[in-house]
């Protein structure tokens, strides 16, 4: 059985770590590269860093705070934000991350997802997916969520990952920061269709929650933000518990 990973998430706005509810009503976290350090020495299996505003702004992901992040973190990060083009990328990768995170971009030509990772491989391509259910069908959205598309979550996520992306990062919009509880019904489903691994984000709320999205979402990965943030549940007891409950987990 594969081991499944706890990943915390750090949105950065401006320098800084942030952290909403339904994507809005941002709050101050923190240093993100100080919150990461402690979250690899706590036993995060990976983190992810994702620049929210980069896309809306036109502007690229910092570089520089990707090399603050590789000289202090020893697990694998991933980053995310504004990245548009296989020159982003390299800068990126050469920066010290370890894979990137793709969404506007995607939607907006498809292609690139084959070029990124017929370029660099698709260990290093993750392709983000902000879904929202509207009249009971799920529909991507970009830039930071603020612009509804017409593709379809499933569709979408099938093509992506025929293209060569190598994981899926699902974020529920319904269920970001709401801490009910990870969107498990689409994760399940997404999971059963494709041959890559799908990271369930938003909604953790409880320790049972991470059990749940294991369990009946399938996920293989789950991440939060806010409850490691602001010290709602530590690391080494999430991993305890996951453990006692017969979850595969690194401890």
């Amino acid at each position: 059985m594969l081991t499944k990973r706890i990943i915390p998430c750090l949105d950065i706005k401006e320098g800084r770590t942030v952290k909403g509810v339904n994507f809005l009503e941002l709050r101050d976290a923190g240093d993100p590269v100080e919150l990461g350090k402690v979250y690899a020495d706590e036993g995060a299996d990976e983190l992810v860093f994702l620049d929210i505003t980069a896309t809306v702004e036109k502007r690229k992901t910092l570089v520089e705070l990707v090399t603050k992040v590789a000289k202090t973190v020893n697990i694998p990060f991933t980053v995310g934000g504004g990245i548009s083009t296989v020159d982003d990328i390299k800068a990126l990768l050469n920066a010290g991350a370890d894979k990137i995170s793709i969404n506007s971009a995607a939607v907006k030509n498809p292609g690139i997802v084959d070029e990124m990772a017929r370029e660099f491989g698709s260990q290093c391509i993750v392709v983000a997916i902000d879904t929202k259910n509207m009249d009971g069908v799920d529909f991507v959205h970009t830039h930071g969520g603020r612009r509804p598309t017409l593709l379809q979550t499933q569709k979408w996520a099938k093509q992506v990952a025929e293209r060569g992306a190598g994981e899926i990062l699902l974020t529920s919009m319904d269920h970001d920061g709401v801490k009910n509880g990870f969107a498990n019904e689409i994760t399940s489903e997404l999971s059963a269709m494709l041959g890559i691994p799908v990271i369930a984000s938003g909604g953790a709320g409880k320790m049972h929650h991470f059990k749940d999205v294991f369990t009946s979402g399938k996920a293989d990965a789950a991440l939060a933000a806010s409850i490691f943030h602001f010290k709602e549940i530590p690391i080494p007891e999430l991993k305890k518990y996951l453990q006692a409950e017969g979850i595969s987990i690194r401890l």
